[in-house]
């Protein structure tokens, strides 16, 4: 097979590092890639929602299998301008359609989707501009803290928290008013505050069955303790340890197949990664959110967990034959710590000279922000430059080899959180 993976970030490296040990595969590319990619597939410099380059290069280099990455190509259609050109159709995509898409692409799609299947979650009513004051008014019906959510992707920055009801109508009105998130706050979902543990969980599906893969949590905020401004994830661990047992249980019964059930009776032939967002509320599962595809870092620690050959289950999702497919786990404790570059999240340099690669043993390391210049140098590229992952009998043994490599790795204003994972030593 020939395979093409969509995106340019750690996740990809991570499904590029996991296909490259199979012996399955012919030839490898991703697009765009970065440094990392660069070293184990031939990275390809086109956009990931340019469907049209997508397709003539697929068709130029004889390309079998597309792993769709990020959300955005989904949400926009690739599976549908693949499905809908008879020269691509033999083509197959990994990733939902632009339907089944609509589970991460709008959160009143989902919300809607999981009160008619009766899947746990918060509750929640959906406003617009022209019903700004039922929403205000809505809101002083509700307790604090409440949460509001932009409906469409607003590139992780779409939910805001609010402690007081000044700040949350004073929040709506800048979000449908003014636009806060562009288009993607046109709806705003008000939704109630959850009080519990987040974690992640995961499935591969072919439409008519799926594969549970191992679950995973990550951390969003920048700094130690959670506190600071959100980013798109400063590392995560896998497995989580109060995810067992009767929990996990409850997730597959609750949460997973009345999922799969709900996208098979609404007409969605959903093929590819459904992420559930969870929050463990006194031992019961609630969604706050689904992601059309990975996590990201979370598939940094998922990925090397699993000890199946990749691209075999990729092959088994494509021709519909997860039924028959038995995932193989390591039972061993990952964790992953984000590098990023200094002023993360807010404004940063990029083209930091990068060293000390060759030192950092006892860890996978994933780019996720760098490329090499023109002097053959891997560089800052992004915000979150590059994730270390560790195994370990446990979280602290597995941390420490990630902080231990984390400071053989060097580039100008590196910063990362040295904690991650130990909230939940207590609930081991």
């Amino acid at each position: 097979m020939n395979i093409l993976i969509l995106g340019s970030g750690g996740r990809e490296h991570a499904f590029a590092w996991k296909i490259a040990q199979s012996k399955r595969y012919d030839k490898l590319f991703v697009a765009p890639g970065n440094a990392g990619t660069a070293q184990i597939a031939t990275n390809v410099s086109i956009a990931v929602d340019d469907f049209e380059a997508i397709g003539r290069y697929a068709l130029e280099q004889q390309i079998d299998l597309i792993l769709v990455g990020p959300e955005a190509p989904l949400v926009k259609g690739i599976k549908n301008y693949f499905a809908d050109s008879p020269k691509l159709l033999h083509v197959k995509v990994i990733g939902p359609d632009k339907r089944g898409a609509m589970l991460e692409g709008s959160k009143d799609f989902s919300k809607n989707f999981m009160a008619k299947y009766g899947i746990p979650t918060a509750q929640s009513q959906t406003f617009t501009k022209d019903t700004l004051n039922e929403g205000l008014a809505y809101l002083e019906t509700q307790s604090l803290p409440i949460v509001l959510k932009a409906d469409g992707l607003a590139a992780g920055k779409g939910v805001i928290i609010s402690e007081t009801l000044e700040h949350a109508q004073a929040t709506l009105k800048e979000m449908l008013m003014e636009a806060k998130f562009g288009d993607a706050s046109s709806k705003v979902v008000i939704e109630q505050f959850l009080k519990g543990i987040e974690m992640s969980a995961f499935i591969l599906s072919d439409g008519e069955s799926y594969c549970v893969l191992p679950e995973a949590k990550d951390y969003k905020r920048i700094g130690e303790q959670d506190t600071g401004l959100n980013t798109g994830g400063m590392g995560a661990v896998s497995p989580v340890p109060f995810a067992k047992g009767d929990f996990m249980q409850k997730v597959e019964e609750k949460v997973i197949q009345p999922t799969v059930e709900g996208l098979k009776a609404e007409g969605i032939s959903y093929t590819g990664f459904i992420f559930f967002g969870l929050m463990n509320v006194d031992g019961e599962p609630y969604v706050i959110e689904y992601n059309a595809r990975m996590g990201d870092p979370e598939t940094e620690v998922v990925m090397p967990r699993i000890g199946s050959d990749f691209v075999q289950m990729l092959q088994a999702t494509a021709e519909q034959k997860l039924k028959d497919f038995v995932i193989e786990t390591d039972p061993r404790t990952a964790a992953t710590v984000m590098l990023v570059s200094g002023g993360y999240p807010e404004s940063y340099e990029k083209g930091k000279k990068m060293s000390g690669f060759d030192e950092a043993d006892e860890v996978i390391l994933f780019h996720a922000g760098t490329k090499t210049n023109e002097q053959e140098e891997v560089v800052t590229n992004g915000g979150r430059v590059i994730s270390l992952t560790g195994f370990g009998d446990d979280i602290p043994q597995a941390l420490s080899k990630c902080k231990a490599a984390a400071e053989k790795i060097d580039f100008e204003g590196k910063y990362y959180r040295k904690d991650i994972g130990l909230d939940l030593m207590s609930e081991a």
